[in-house]
């Protein structure tokens, strides 16, 4: 086998295409709510967590507290989030206002129609077959705490 075929038959380089494909089927859907899939979760885990400290969001997410740094600063300029006061002088805390709770209830509405197409793109046992295999993969391959 030649170095052109092992790459393209190598399973990161196929799961990158496809995670590819899949992210930006998702993303044109989102797009039309003003959102990336990346903020819908980062909404959807404040929404679920708040208030929250920077610390508790970043670990939430599975981020680290530099990139939870910058994709909060659109969130917050678009009046989605806000950083206050946490429970003491020394600690912040985040939450989402009311825009906010709006915008994420309009992309998760965003997110089904994405979800919906793609089962249908792909079909029912299809998709039953690929989150089966995706959760076999993932208890395999599970990253120790």
């Amino acid at each position: 086998m030649n170095a052109q075929s092992l790459v393209q038959d190598c399973a990161y380089t196929k799961l990158r295409r496809l995670m590819r494909c899949v992210a930006h089927h998702y993303d044109s859907e989102l797009a039309k709510a003003g959102l990336k899939t990346t903020q819908l979760g980062l909404l959807s885990e404040i929404l679920r967590l708040q208030p929250v400290r920077p610390g508790e969001l970043a670990r939430a997410a599975g981020i680290d507290p530099s990139t939870l740094t910058r994709n909060l600063k659109p969130l917050m300029a678009a009046g989605w989030v806000e950083l206050s006061a946490g429970h003491d002088a020394r600690t912040r805390a985040i939450r989402i206002t009311a825009t906010g709770r709006a915008k994420q209830a309009q992309a998760q509405r965003r997110l089904l129609m994405a979800q919906r197409s793609m089962n249908e793109k792909l079909g029912h046992s299809l998709i039953t077959e690929l989150k089966a295999r995706m959760d076999e993969s993932l208890d395999i391959l599970a990253i120790p705490p």
